[in-house]
Protein backbone atom coordinates (compact mmCIF):
# COMPACT_ATOMS: atom_id res chain seq x y z
CA UNK A 1 0.00 0.00 0.00
CA UNK A 2 1.51 3.49 -1.12
CA UNK A 3 2.61 5.72 2.13
CA UNK A 4 2.10 2.18 4.61
CA UNK A 5 5.65 2.03 6.04
CA UNK A 6 7.28 -1.51 5.37
CA UNK A 7 10.12 -3.06 7.37
CA UNK A 8 12.89 -5.74 6.30
CA UNK A 9 14.89 -8.41 8.09
CA UNK A 10 17.42 -11.06 6.30
CA UNK A 11 19.62 -13.45 7.20
CA UNK A 12 21.46 -16.03 5.66
CA UNK A 13 20.87 -20.40 6.31
CA UNK A 14 22.56 -23.24 4.95
CA UNK A 15 22.42 -26.96 5.50
CA UNK A 16 25.59 -27.93 4.33
CA UNK A 17 29.10 -26.76 4.44
CA UNK A 18 28.90 -25.51 0.57
CA UNK A 19 25.51 -24.64 0.10
CA UNK A 20 24.23 -21.56 2.15
CA UNK A 21 21.29 -18.97 0.66
CA UNK A 22 20.11 -15.20 1.65
CA UNK A 23 16.59 -15.20 3.15
CA UNK A 24 14.89 -11.45 2.78
CA UNK A 25 11.66 -10.54 4.66
CA UNK A 26 9.30 -7.43 4.25
CA UNK A 27 6.07 -6.85 6.10
CA UNK A 28 4.97 -4.99 8.85
CA UNK A 29 6.85 -4.08 11.95
CA UNK A 30 4.73 -6.55 14.18
CA UNK A 31 5.67 -9.03 11.53
CA UNK A 32 9.36 -7.99 10.92
CA UNK A 33 9.67 -7.77 14.97
CA UNK A 34 8.38 -11.10 15.77
CA UNK A 35 10.52 -12.60 12.98
CA UNK A 36 13.54 -11.56 14.03
CA UNK A 37 12.62 -12.40 17.97
CA UNK A 38 11.57 -15.65 16.69
CA UNK A 39 15.18 -17.07 16.64
CA UNK A 40 18.81 -16.33 16.87
CA UNK A 41 21.71 -17.53 15.59
CA UNK A 42 22.87 -21.36 15.90
CA UNK A 43 18.97 -22.06 16.08
CA UNK A 44 17.88 -24.94 13.38
CA UNK A 45 15.09 -23.72 11.53
CA UNK A 46 12.15 -25.10 9.07
CA UNK A 47 11.39 -22.40 6.43
CA UNK A 48 7.69 -22.83 4.65
CA UNK A 49 6.25 -21.63 2.08
CA UNK A 50 9.49 -19.09 0.80
CA UNK A 51 9.33 -17.59 -2.53
CA UNK A 52 12.08 -18.49 -4.58
CA UNK A 53 13.56 -15.20 -6.81
CA UNK A 54 16.68 -14.92 -8.52
CA UNK A 55 18.84 -12.28 -6.77
CA UNK A 56 20.49 -9.21 -8.11
CA UNK A 57 23.97 -10.17 -7.32
CA UNK A 58 25.12 -6.33 -8.21
CA UNK A 59 23.09 -4.71 -5.87
CA UNK A 60 22.04 -7.74 -3.07
CA UNK A 61 25.82 -8.67 -2.68
CA UNK A 62 26.84 -5.81 -2.05
CA UNK A 63 25.08 -5.56 1.52
CA UNK A 64 24.50 -9.96 2.27
CA UNK A 65 26.64 -12.79 1.86
CA UNK A 66 28.03 -13.79 -1.29
CA UNK A 67 25.96 -17.20 -1.67
CA UNK A 68 26.53 -19.85 -4.32
CA UNK A 69 22.70 -20.00 -5.44
CA UNK A 70 21.77 -17.63 -8.02
CA UNK A 71 18.41 -17.03 -6.00
CA UNK A 72 17.14 -16.09 -2.65
CA UNK A 73 13.92 -16.79 -0.46
CA UNK A 74 11.95 -14.11 0.30
CA UNK A 75 9.26 -14.44 2.57
CA UNK A 76 5.95 -13.29 3.11
CA UNK A 77 3.99 -11.96 5.78
CA UNK A 78 0.81 -13.45 4.75
CA UNK A 79 2.23 -17.11 3.50
CA UNK A 80 5.75 -18.53 4.53
CA UNK A 81 5.99 -19.48 8.20
CA UNK A 82 9.83 -19.81 10.13
CA UNK A 83 9.56 -22.55 12.55
CA UNK A 84 12.64 -23.22 15.08
CA UNK A 85 13.61 -26.89 15.75
CA UNK A 86 14.40 -27.80 19.67
CA UNK A 87 17.64 -28.96 20.56
CA UNK A 88 16.68 -32.50 20.95
CA UNK A 89 14.84 -32.48 17.09
CA UNK A 90 18.20 -30.90 15.66
CA UNK A 91 20.52 -33.28 13.22
CA UNK A 92 24.24 -33.11 14.66
CA UNK A 93 25.10 -32.68 11.15
CA UNK A 94 23.92 -29.48 11.07
CA UNK A 95 25.87 -28.07 14.30
CA UNK A 96 29.38 -28.88 12.98
CA UNK A 97 27.68 -26.10 10.47
CA UNK A 98 27.61 -23.35 13.29
CA UNK A 99 31.45 -21.90 13.17
CA UNK A 100 31.76 -22.54 9.44
CA UNK A 101 32.08 -18.75 8.46
CA UNK A 102 29.95 -17.71 4.79
CA UNK A 103 33.02 -15.70 3.53
CA UNK A 104 36.38 -16.77 2.08
CA UNK A 105 38.77 -16.30 4.79
CA UNK A 106 41.02 -14.30 2.80
CA UNK A 107 38.03 -11.76 1.85
CA UNK A 108 37.75 -10.26 5.31
CA UNK A 109 39.84 -6.88 6.87
CA UNK A 110 39.99 -7.23 10.40
CA UNK A 111 39.32 -3.98 12.57
CA UNK A 112 43.61 -3.60 13.19
CA UNK A 113 43.65 -3.22 9.18
CA UNK A 114 41.01 -0.94 8.69
CA UNK A 115 43.14 1.46 11.42
CA UNK A 116 45.93 1.38 9.85
CA UNK A 117 45.01 1.11 6.42
CA UNK A 118 42.11 3.44 6.73
CA UNK A 119 42.90 5.95 4.34
CA UNK A 120 42.87 3.66 1.09
CA UNK A 121 40.04 2.10 2.24
CA UNK A 122 37.99 4.97 2.45
CA UNK A 123 34.91 4.73 0.10
CA UNK A 124 35.17 0.73 -0.03
CA UNK A 125 32.67 -1.34 0.64
CA UNK A 126 34.28 -3.98 2.52
CA UNK A 127 33.85 -7.34 4.81
CA UNK A 128 34.68 -7.20 8.43
CA UNK A 129 35.81 -9.96 10.50
CA UNK A 130 35.07 -8.84 14.38
CA UNK A 131 33.26 -10.41 17.65
CA UNK A 132 30.58 -8.73 18.89
CA UNK A 133 30.84 -8.63 23.10
CA UNK A 134 27.48 -7.39 23.76
CA UNK A 135 24.36 -6.01 22.33
CA UNK A 136 21.91 -3.88 23.87
CA UNK A 137 19.05 -1.43 23.75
Amino acid sequence: DIGTERYTFSFTIRDSPTYFINVQSWGREEYIRSLSESFRVGDCVTIENPLIQSKEAEREEKFNPVTPSAYKLLLSENHSVVKTSSCYDTDTRLLSLLHLPVKDPQDYYSLGDIVANGQSLHGRVLNVLAAVMAVSN
